[in-house]
């Protein structure tokens, strides 16, 4: 095999070391750099989409944030409507009860009113009846005909002690 030749190693060791110097020149003059954009280019890219990210992120937490405000705003002015709701219904209630503890009050006035006027009429009834009574009681067992005063006055009497 004519690689393996002594007489040719040193030809061969120049085009090697040719081949390698022109493959050296080539990689770092064209091939390099243009990987190098290309690693550049990427870098950037992935920079860029790092910071858009970033970005968005913000924005996506400052959404969040004015969502979460508007949320408690309207938490809070729902609060502030039931409240306001909750009074008004307090105060018409009580409006309310005020009226009819009043009417239950005239009520309860005009009928011990009418209960003391029915048992001022009964009161002089039964005196009536009594002293009609007691004078017929006596007609009847003791066939004794008493004067209206003194019946009267016996029955008055009667009735004092039982009040």
């Amino acid at each position: 095999m004519p690689q393996f030749d002594p007489t040719s190693f040193p030809s061969q060791l120049f085009w090697l070391v040719v081949t390698f110097v022109i493959l050296y020149v080539l990689i770092s003059r064209f091939a390099i750099p243009r990987i190098g954009d290309v690693m550049e280019q990427r870098q950037k890219m992935m920079d860029d989409d790092l910071d858009r990210a970033a970005q968005l992120k913000a924005e996506a937490e400052t959404a969040v944030q004015t969502y979460e405000k508007a949320l408690a705003d309207a938490r809070a002015k729902a609060h502030e409507v039931m409240k306001a709701a909750t009074d008004e219904m307090s105060r018409k209630a009580e409006e309310r009860n005020r009226e009819v503890a009043g009417r239950l009050a005239q009520q309860i006035a005009d009928g011990e009113a009418r209960i003391g006027k029915a048992r001022d009429e009964a009161l002089a009834s039964v005196r009536e009846v009594a002293t009609g009574a007691a004078q017929a009681i006596a007609v009847k067992l003791a066939d004794v005909s008493l004067a209206d005063d003194k019946v009267d006055a016996a029955v008055g009497a009667a009735l004092q002690e039982s009040r």
